[in-house]
């Protein structure tokens, strides 16, 4: 698979194309980010961790009948893709309250919600990434309903199976959001990552919080928290 031009540079991830069409390459970079890329900064190992991470997450899905954008690992920080028409949409579930929903609500951080939420945010960093809701989606053609709906069962059932998977190393799986997008096909594949970088994990017992929010709120000793999440999933780094 031949490297060639790069595609697009995004706040983590470098995007290239290959001398397949229907093939991309994806460069794990070690920027870390907050705060719609306000603050950046350099985290040693970072790019390598999510990479293996991510592609350990992906299989997982890929077993449980989940359409990925994965294809397979090219080195510690590249993995060769699926090229995706992205869909300009987040989905966010959420399994406990957390942040943005508890600035909005002014709920109580690490309540259970029963069920779980499910939302939509624009992806769009020059607008903070507003949310909206299924109606904004259609009418200002971002997806069309049928697409929504698709969108909407895999990420219930990405739910189902990360939840058990994370529940029995001994994590919460609080929230995350995925992205998707339309392949050659037609069909509505998952996108994007998936990664501490993209969730919130807390720790079952001590509630200690194994994700970004270890960077967005100061906390230190982030990619030693990656690292201890994918030990206890067994991802081989």
């Amino acid at each position: 698979m031949e490297k060639r031009e790069e595609l697009y540079r995004g706040k983590a991830k470098s995007v290239y194309k290959t001398d397949d069409a229907d093939r991309l390459i994806l460069l794990f970079r070690n920027d870390t980010s907050a705060f719609d890329g306000k603050r950046i900064e350099q985290l040693d190992r970072k790019g390598m961790v999510n990479n293996k991470f991510n592609a350990f997450i992906m299989q997982k899905l890929e077993a449980a009948g989940i359409p990925t954008q994965f294809d397979k690992l090219l080195a510690d920080n590249e993995v060769l893709v699926k090229k995706l028409d992205m869909i300009p949409v987040e989905c966010v579930v959420r399994n406990y309250a957390a942040g943005s929903l508890v600035k909005r609500l002014g709920v109580e951080e690490g309540l259970k919600l029963n069920p779980y939420t499910f939302e939509l945010f624009l992806k769009d960093d020059a607008k903070g990434d507003p949310f909206i809701n299924e109606s904004h989606v259609v009418a200002f053609g971002w997806g069309t309903a049928e697409q929504l709906a698709r969108m909407k069962e895999l990420s219930l059932k990405v739910n189902d199976v990360l939840s058990k998977l994370f529940d029995d190393a001994g994590l919460l799986l609080v929230d995350f959001k995925l992205e998707f997008g339309v392949f050659s096909d037609g069909s509505i594949v998952l996108g994007d990552e998936f990664s501490p970088d993209g969730c919130r994990l807390w720790d079952k017992d001590t509630k200690k919080k194994m994700d970004k929010d270890r960077f967005r709120q100061g906390l230190g000793d982030v990619i030693e928290a990656y690292e201890e999440v994918a030990h206890r999933l067994g991802v081989p780094l």
